[in-house]
């Protein structure tokens, strides 16, 4: 028996991050309720909650992330960016992971990373934004509230970025996409 492919070892990844996530009531991947958590309003100058994610981007699109807008972090130590999808044709793929962002910074601009803020691998392995491909799902753009700045490298392991996240998450907010246009 060969050794399992990069792509395997990630979705793997993926789903142990998953399970440890809700487990801790953050379900950073899924719809779980969080635990006591203040709320985080997000929002972006391209699409509004439960509409389509606009082509430019998809993977067909090539405009790298869309911008977004966020408050409610006051009191955080960082702030992280999660986004994820449940695509019906496959399991749930994190596209990107966006941790160490200055307290402070209230907007993600358009193809951009905050200063001093890193990034941590994808569901694929791919360290940066991942656009999605499927045409129908709901895409998670979920912002965090830390109460610290994460002890991680630039490019560190889907699983421990996730389960670093959940361990220091004080407040949350998500703006979802259906489907992309």
């Amino acid at each position: 028996m060969g050794s399992p492919n990069k792509s395997g070892r990630a979705r793997r990844a993926a789903a142990i991050a998953a399970v440890a996530l809700t487990a801790t009531g953050c379900g950073i991947l899924g719809g779980g309720s969080p635990r006591n958590l203040d709320v985080i309003s997000v929002s972006s100058p391209r699409f509004r909650d439960g509409a389509p994610l606009p082509h430019g981007y998809s993977c067909n699109g090539g405009m790298g992330n869309p911008p977004l807008r966020w408050s409610g972090t006051s009191g955080a130590k960082s702030v992280a960016l999660v986004v994820d999808d449940n695509s019906p044709r496959s399991e749930a793929e994190v596209h990107w992971v966006v941790f160490n962002i200055d307290p402070n910074t209230t907007e993600l601009g358009e193809n951009g990373v905050p200063r001093g803020a890193r990034q941590g691998q994808t569901t694929t392995g791919k360290v940066g934004y991942v656009p999605p491909c499927a045409t129908e799902g709901n895409y998670r753009f979920t912002v965090y509230a830390l109460d610290a700045k994460l002890d991680l490298q630039q490019g560190s392991a889907l699983a421990d970025t996730l389960q670093h996240i959940a361990d220091h998450t004080i407040a949350r907010g998500r703006l979802t996409a259906a489907n992309i246009e």
